[in-house]
């Protein structure tokens, strides 16, 4: 609890205490009065001091102009009742204001968990930056102030202010309050690190790549700060109903206060004032909307926090009830089911070289590899070893050894062929089917899907190596989830070629897919699938690159990879996954609904009890201890049943 929570709930404990203690008090008359007024002062001036400013700022009409009103009208009529020899309805005003403040507590508490929740994101604000000086004293300055291209130091157990590229050390980071996972990050140097991040051991030196107003951090916090402006339609509902309900029912405890004790009056009949005051009283207690004005948003509020603690950032919550009626998602391949990323899938050599390996005669090239896969990869990476393509870099790694560069030399990079150079002073070649063809070599073709690289050796064809992009291990299993929530169709959209498309779809299970797309195709494609569904049902589109931008910005919701999306996909998404990993869009669904679930639990309940209630009050069968059940007792039910939102089962199936 706050300082602020903890000084209410004193004032709750002795409040009640006292209106206990005056219960056996034998007093009577105005001193009883007074007695009472004490309890009704400590738990309500701060309520009474909020409804005299409503009334000065023209806003009158509000909860805390309900509960003034009921509760001063209660004391004032007990003095009425005491000078008339009747007993005083003092205990019931205290115990009105004395609940409505236990209500407000429970509120107060179930929203700072919440906000706690997304404050975890709030602690990756980085505070300063480490700039080091030409005498090598390390400087803390404004991570604003951080130029582009600037080499800062992080030192263990501080944030990383900035993203930017490893220039020096290797270390771990602590990515959980990105992604909501606890696994660590190895980092070397040449790998992108992200703002946000802790540095859990050996210090670094990033060269940063953004400013920090464009860094990950500043967007994500950005994300959460100005999620609460978009608010869904049950909020905006709410709204709006109680600007018109307040005022509706403040005019009609007037008239039953009034109208029944005139009409009595005109008939000859007792006014019997007394009795349609409480009545009306009681009525403006049980009318009070805080279970819904409270609620609702709150369980909006605990939907996006919850999901924020799994590494999923909903920008508003009316994207959590969009996604709540999703029925078709469509997916992105590169980088979204797919891992983005090339690497070495299959090594072949061809039988006469196998046999040169064998024999030893190419014994004097490079190690004394004995393996002819290993000796066909050593061979392509050597070759490559100049090049900054994807594909040579994926050699390279799948080599694993450092590359001698003094042994490759006469290096020729044939544009959209591949690359031919000495190495030890035998011809290497190494590229496509054209590069094969250019030198009259008959090649052989993989079945399987990917980008083949040809090697040949001295004139003679010696195999080649299989690129290809690697499918994520949760994307089988997060399409089979998605059908498993009531996902109508699943779609595949990439500008990759058929066979790739096709041997990914199989593999995964997708309903459809489409290949060879340009990104204007994409959104042609979507806009189909918007044709077809039905009006209340919604569409997701799930990517991560800038082409996916127009496509993101166009589905009824949209969903981009956080942590190796592009800025612009991340800016046109509803929602992120901070961890690129698409099992959590199933979570996220699965939240959503659970959320709007609660939503819906908490307005037909409170309308229900309340109208039930009314009816009672205005024919005189609800007293006010029925009243303060039907107001701050519903409240309470409801805010317990809206903190149920916060409560995230992490398990993703």
């Amino acid at each position: 609890m706050t300082k602020k929570q903890k000084k209410v709930l004193y004032r709750i404990i002795i409040a009640a205490v006292l209106m206990i203690a005056l219960y056996f008090v034998p007093a009577e008359g105005y001193l009883r009065f007074a007695l009472y007024l004490v309890p009704y002062l400590i738990i309500g001036y701060d309520i009474l001091r909020k409804a005299a400013l409503g009334i000065l700022h023209g806003e009158v009409f509000d909860e805390n102009f309900l509960m003034a009103v009921a509760t001063v009208g209660a004391m004032l009529l007990g003095v009425y009742n005491e000078a008339n020899g009747m007993e005083g309805e003092f205990a019931e005003g205290v115990a009105v204001m004395l609940f409505y403040q236990i209500g407000e507590l429970f509120q107060a508490v179930a929203v700072g968990k919440s906000r706690r929740n997304i404050s975890a994101l709030m602690d990756i604000r980085p505070d300063y930056a480490n700039v080091e000086d030409e005498a090598g004293n390390l400087e803390q300055v404004d991570p604003e102030d951080v130029e582009t291209g600037t080499v800062i130091v992080v030192q263990p157990g501080e944030k990383i202010p900035i993203d930017g590229i490893v220039a020096e050390g290797h270390s771990t980071l602590n990515t959980s309050a990105l992604t909501g996972e606890s696994v660590p990050r190895d980092v070397a140097a040449g790998e992108e690190v992200i703002s946000g991040c802790v540095n859990l051991s050996g210090l670094l030196r990033i060269r940063t790549t953004r400013e920090f107003g464009e860094s990950t951090v500043s967007k994500i916090l950005d994300l959460v700060e100005n999620s609460s402006m978009k608010k869904a339609r049950a909020e905006n509902f709410i709204t709006k109903f109680a600007r018109y309900y307040t005022p509706a029912v403040c005019y009609s405890a007037l008239a039953l206060a009034v109208i029944p004790s005139v009409v009595n009056l005109i008939m000859g009949n007792p006014a019997n004032w007394s009795t349609w005051i409480i009545r009306a009283l009681t009525f403006l207690v049980i009318s009070c909307p805080c279970a819904l004005v409270i609620s609702i948003p709150l369980s909006f509020f605990g939907g996006i926090g919850g999901a924020s603690a799994c590494g999923i950032l909903v920008k508003g919550s009316n994207y959590l009830e969009t996604l709540a009626k999703t029925k078709y998602v469509v997916f992105d391949k590169t980088g979204t089911l797919t891992k983005g990323v090339f690497q070495v899938t299959e090594v072949k050599a061809a039988p006469e070289f196998e046999k040169a390996v064998e024999s030893g005669s190419l014994k004097g090239i490079l190690t004394d590899r004995t393996e002819a896969g290993d000796k066909l990869l050593e061979l392509a990476a050597y070759a490559e070893s100049y090049s900054n393509h994807p594909i040579s870099k994926s050699l390279k790694e799948a080599y694993g050894e450092e590359v001698d560069k003094a042994q490759v030399s006469d290096v020729e990079e044939i544009s959209g062929h591949g690359v031919k150079a000495q190495v030890s002073g035998h011809e290497v070649a190494a590229g496509n089917f054209r590069l094969m063809e250019s030198l009259g070599i008959e090649r052989r073709e993989s079945r399987e899907t990917g980008t083949t690289v040809h090697v040949a050796v001295d004139g003679m064809y010696a195999g080649y190596v299989l690129i290809s992009d690697v499918v994520k291990e949760q994307s089988r299993e997060a399409i089979a989830s998605l059908k498993a929530a009531g996902v109508k169709k699943t779609v595949m959209l990439t500008g990759d070629g058929k066979i790739a498309a096709r041997n990914v779809a199989a593999m995964l299970g997708v309903d459809e897919y489409k290949s060879e797309l340009l990104p204007a195709d994409k959104v042609a494609a979507v806009e189909e699938l918007l044709a077809q569904k039905a009006p209340r049902e919604n569409l997701a589109f799930v990517g991560d690159g800038i082409n996916d931008a127009p496509v993101l910005s166009r589905a009824d919701i949209g969903v981009a990879m956080g942590a190796l999306g592009s800025d612009a996909a991340i800016e046109a998404a509803d929602i992120v996954l901070m961890d690129d990993n698409p099992m959590k869009l199933a979570l996220a669904m699965r939240i959503s609904r659970k959320c709007l679930r609660i939503v819906y639990e908490n307005i037909i309940f409170a309308l229900a009890v309340k109208a039930v209630c009314l009816i009672l009050g205005a024919f005189g069968i609800a007293n006010m201890w029925i009243a303060i059940f039907a107001d701050v007792g519903v409240m309470v039910l409801a805010v317990l049943n809206a903190v149920r939102c916060l409560n995230v089962k992490r398990g993703l199936a």
